[in-house]
């Protein structure tokens, strides 16, 4: 019999986006199976008015408090109300931000949002973005050498949310299906400058996949394929058998997650860390 979840708050308070925290909270809540978080996010709070609102939903549905808020006043008030409510409270950056102090013999800056600054390495991940989703799914397929990494693959074997990933890092992305009976793109065995990169996973679990989603190749649907294993088995055949025509590295992504589908990636093209 399945366990049910044990739900617990979690308040995580940042006086920029927030993403910090939530990946933060996130890698933490999975190591507690049987626990599920109720998150509850508060990003751009930065003065006294903000975050006493905030402790009064903190009052209302207490529970652990995550927060990054560079401002030391208003991270000594957080910390005094979540004292005084009984609920704990960590300041997420405060304990690298000492070790960095510590280290390299001088005070930060403790500028709100210093990270998303509009840099150059900012426009270079929305540039990638924006390359990588014009390329999603074997779009635009004309200028593949102005890719860092192409990924094919069969369906489902994670090629998108593995290239949004990349993209998020600075890396300009493209991805392409191989599907029975399409050729890939002559632009693709042309490009000379991108890491190009196959996917697979078992038969047994594209077909779990594929059959919690309803999308698909038309014609395998019709023909009941798209789920059948032996059906899948053939297919990765078939893309195993065109990446070692060519040379391209192979990814298992069956028990990889999506980062660490991209770290195998980046680990194949030392220079694009």
């Amino acid at each position: 019999m399945e366990n049910k979840k044990i739900f617990f708050h979690l308040h995580l308070i940042s006086d920029s986006t927030g993403e910090t925290l939530i990946s933060a909270g996130r890698a933490v809540s999975v190591q507690f199976r049987d626990f599920s978080a109720i998150e509850h996010v508060y990003p751009l709070i930065r003065n006294r008015r903000q975050l006493e609102s905030v402790v009064e939903e903190i009052d209302r549905q207490p529970g652990i408090v995550l927060y990054t808020v560079i401002d030391q006043e208003l991270s000594a008030l957080l910390q005094e109300r979540c004292l005084s409510l009984g609920v704990p409270a960590v300041n997420v950056l405060e304990p690298v931000m000492t070790t960095f102090q510590s280290y390299l013999g001088v005070s930060s800056r403790r500028r709100v949002g210093a990270q998303h600054a509009l840099t150059e390495n900012y426009f270079a991940r929305i540039e990638a973005l924006n390359y990588t989703m014009d390329h999603d799914d074997g779009q635009m397929a004309d200028d593949y050498d102005d890719a860092d990494v192409v990924i094919v693959g069969i369906s489902r074997t994670s090629k998108t949310p593995t290239s949004i990933y990349l993209a998020n890092r600075g890396i300009k992305t493209a991805n392409i299906p191989i599907v029975p009976g399409i050729p890939l793109p002559d632009a693709l065995f042309s490009a000379t400058r991108p890491l190009i990169v196959g996917l697979i996973a078992t038969s047994d679990r594209i077909s779990q996949v594929r059959e919690n989603r309803d999308l698909g190749s038309v014609d395998l649907l019709r023909e009941g394929r798209y789920t059948d294993r032996a059906a899948i088995a053939e297919e990765l055949k078939h893309a195993r058998s065109i990446c070692s025509r060519h040379q391209w590295p192979i990814i298992d992504v069956t028990r990889r997650s999506i980062e660490e589908t991209a770290a195998a990636i980046l680990a194949l093209r030392p220079k694009l860390r």
